[in-house]
């Protein structure tokens, strides 16, 4: 019988009791901050004997400690695999030893944490280790895969499915008091998520919360899918000693009470995470009720609550017009004198939706959010901020989205962010959690948890002159997959440009505003050119102008260089994105007189 029947048959029987933290046990006592990991190595007999104790304390499953056993903590993959390999041989001997002593069945447990990706170029690397880690382990013999405090699976989507078709395969999220992981995702999303992975046999959480809030979490998860569930908290929250992290062994009891809870009405594995010693395994050893939790028969239905929804998408009840979006750039300091005459000047020009960027080229400027919220406010027109990855973690833009709801502000134009200048980079540092899909995906689950009745709506952007096209159409295509219904294009100055951007119509279907930026002057063509990325502006569109033009003149030639590329797009466009230089607005009259579009 293979380790995956053979695992959800003892569940079937009786719920199961697993270890407790080894890494913090480690450190308290041993006194050190030395990676555990490494002792498989250095100090075999140390992490025998945390095993064993965890085993008399009553544990039914032991994890191996190769927790952090890759190449961001260790200095080589053959390291990787030489801890792994102590590991997991260190923790078979400990069940091996328990169960000649009479001991029932100990199950070893491949213990995998998460890798830490430094750049986003990384993640592909980080997928094939995590393959190479899961390999190793199977020529150890594993047939338990425990994967533990992720935020999110992409990642290790692919080792799941190398090693799920005949492993017992736990994946273990790590959450917010709020519910919520590093990723920004529910733990409802999460367990949906991996509800649908047929490789993936149980689900759970662990780390990042005491028992009573992951209590809390899981009452408010419904488990559609009839998975094993896990419940591994911490052992409550840590405090600062000595510039070390510290557990409290005080509430025991608490801690028993919680799990035990939590193994009456959800779990099918109880355990502990940070903190937890083997007195607290113990005396979940000593209480829990082992007798298995019923799962829903086939045909039962959870019950659900059906919530009517408004749509605020700015082109709700629009359909067959073409949208008109106008950038208005927030102030780079206190004075928003220019930006609201502006605002005011658009208010009887048909407008659809003013967008605010936020802080473009990684320079300091008024927040885009507050600012659609003053301009909506006084003007009525419909407002879509701009939000990047760049500036803030999952937990800020959480914040700033559930802010902005509040204050009516529905639209939302998702961007990865641009860099940071490299002058400030030694005072500033870039967050980037995510990238702009990862931001929708938390945006979408926002709108299954929190804004059920207002829905907010957001789209991404298009770098049409992208050198690889392919990987563009990909990325929209993947946007819309996370809920994007819009997206706004970088300008369009080229039929080169604006034949890019046929095609990416043609191959996703994707409601696009082509960008529309009406140069005003020889010296704004050539900056452009040659400051702004992803801005194509070739030697026919600098010759539309010349140096000693007039401000009218050039501006008259911005205003037809937009006119002809609107002539261009307008079979496939589905609107306009203008951004006019120096916040010149009244072009947008002359531009679209004679009913261009």
């Amino acid at each position: 019988m293979q380790e995956k029947e053979r695992i959800s048959s003892i569940l079937s029987e009786r719920k199961l009791i697993c270890d407790g933290a080894f890494g913090t046990y480690y450190a308290s006592r041993y006194a050190t901050q030395e990676l555990p990991e490494k002792s498989n190595l250095l100090h075999p007999e140390r992490v025998l004997q945390i095993h064993e104790e965890y085993i008399q304390a009553g544990a039914d499953i032991i994890r191996t400690n190769t927790y952090a056993c890759n190449t961001s903590n260790l200095e080589s993959m053959e390291q990787v695999e030489a801890c792994i390999k102590a590991g997991y041989d260190l923790a078979k001997q400990a069940a091996h030893h328990a169960m000649r002593n009479g001991r029932e069945e100990v199950l070893v447990a491949a213990d995998i944490g998460p890798i830490p990706a430094r750049r986003s170029e990384d993640r592909q690397a980080i997928k094939q280790e995590y393959l190479k880690i899961c390999e190793i382990f199977k020529e150890q013999g594993a047939g338990l895969f425990i994967f533990e405090t992720f935020s999110d699976l992409e990642d290790i989507l692919p080792a799941i499915s190398a090693v799920g078709k005949d492993s017992f395969v736990l994946v273990q999220f790590a959450m917010s008091q709020f519910g919520y992981s590093g990723s920004g995702l529910s733990g409802r999303k999460l367990f949906a998520e991996a509800g649908k992975n047929e490789w993936i046999d149980a689900v759970g959480f662990n780390c990042g919360v005491g028992p009573g809030h992951m209590n809390r979490i899981l009452k408010q998860i419904d488990n559609t899918f009839n998975k094993f569930i896990s419940a591994l908290p911490n052992a409550g929250y840590p405090h600062q000693a000595s510039s070390r992290m510290t557990f409290s062994d005080r509430n025991i009891l608490y801690f028993q009470e919680k799990v035990c809870e939590i193994g009456q009405e959800k779990a099918d594995i109880v355990g502990g995470c940070c903190g937890t010693t083997p007195e607290y395994i113990k005396s979940l050893a000593d209480k829990m009720d082992r007798t298995p939790r019923p799962f829903r028969q086939d045909g039962e239905q959870e019950s659900t609550v059906c919530m009517e929804k408004t749509s605020h998408a700015f082109f709700r009840g629009k359909e067959g017009k073409k949208l008109i979006a106008v950038e208005l750039a927030p102030p780079l300091g206190s004075d928003d004198e220019k930006m609201m005459d502006a605002a005011h000047l658009l208010i009887e020009s048909g407008v659809d939706v003013l967008t605010f960027p936020d802080s473009p080229s990684g320079r300091t400027r008024a927040d885009s959010i507050l600012m659609a919220e003053k301009v909506y406010h006084e003007t009525k027109i419909p407002v879509m901020p701009h939000i990047c990855c760049r500036d803030k973690n999952a937990i800020a833009m959480r914040s700033q989205l559930l802010g902005a709801q509040i204050n009516g502000i529905y639209n939302f134009l998702v961007i990865t962010g641009d860099p940071i200048p490299s002058v400030e980079r030694s005072q500033v540092r870039s967050v980037f959690n995510f990238d702009s899909v990862g931001l929708m995906q938390m945006m979408s689950d926002m709108n299954e948890e929190q804004f059920q009745r207002n829905p907010i709506t957001y789209g991404g952007a298009i770098n049409q002159g992208r050198r690889n096209l392919e990987v563009e159409i990909g990325r929209v295509k993947r946007k819309m997959e996370m809920g994007a219904e819009f997206f706004l294009t970088q300008p369009v100055s080229t039929g080169d440009s604006a034949e890019r951007l046929r095609r990416v119509k043609m191959e996703t279907g994707a409601r696009i505003l082509c960008g529309i930026m009406p140069f005003v002057s020889l010296k704004n063509a050539l900056f452009m050119k040659n400051e702004m990325s992803g801005i194509d502006v070739d030697d026919e569109v600098l010759a539309r102008f010349h140096e000693n033009m007039t401000k009218e003149e050039g501006e008259q030639a911005g205003v037809q260089l937009a006119r002809d590329m609107i002539a261009l797009t307008k079979d496939f466009a589905d609107g306009y994105y203008f951004s006019f230089p120096f916040n010149r607005v009244y072009l947008l009259r002359e531009i679209l007189k004679d009913s261009l579009i």
